[in-house]
């Protein structure tokens, strides 16, 4: 059996989870509400404020989605009680961020500046010209954002120069070695 799918998943106070006869979980917190369609494969009971999935058959199919079927329910129960954040760092001369509104105006060393809006149930904030902060409810949405951000300037190995994630390593290349005469 998987050991991430049968892990029951703890609904903390103020968070209120329904699952309807299609399989769609819908979970309603007090930052906001998130759904999510799960595989009719598996089954979601809910007990004394502790949720569980399990599979009705052994099949690869079900097993293959169990682990991921409980990793969503409980990142959305995550989400909608203390939300998700991902921290990108921007490094290089001329190279900041800044907000404008909904918009996040980007100056990566273009001859334009690559200006994003923040999609629906996202919000990014900039502390400093060299760093900023996406949060929201939902991991997959954050992660995605963050991503999209971090596309149009992807962080090279010789300078280090473009946007990387707070957490990330750059492994750095040594420059190219000059012939000796």
């Amino acid at each position: 059996m998987s050991r991430i799918g049968r892990m029951p998943v703890a609904i903390p106070a103020g968070v209120e989870v329904k699952v309807d006869a299609g399989n769609n979980v819908f979970v309603k917190g007090p930052k906001g509400a998130l759904q999510e369609k799960i595989s009719k494969l598996l089954q979601v009971e809910i007990k004394d404020s502790v949720l569980s999935v399990t599979r009705a058959s052994d099949d690869k199919d079900s097993r293959s989605v169990h682990g991921l079927s409980r990793s969503l329910i409980a990142n959305m129960v995550t989400g909608v009680t203390d939300g998700f954040e991902k921290r990108l760092q921007i490094n290089g001369v001329g190279y900041k961020a800044e907000k404008k509104g909904k918009l996040l105006a980007l100056s990566l060393g273009y001859s334009h500046p690559v200006e994003l809006e923040d999609p629906e149930g996202i919000s990014t904030e900039t502390p400093a010209p060299n760093e900023i902060i996406v949060r929201g409810i939902s991991k997959s949405l954050v992660g995605n954002y963050a991503a999209n951000i971090r596309k149009w300037r992807p962080p090279e190995p010789y300078k280090g120069k473009g946007i990387k994630y707070a957490d990330e390593i750059i492994r750095r290349k040594e420059g190219k070695a000059g012939s000796k005469k």
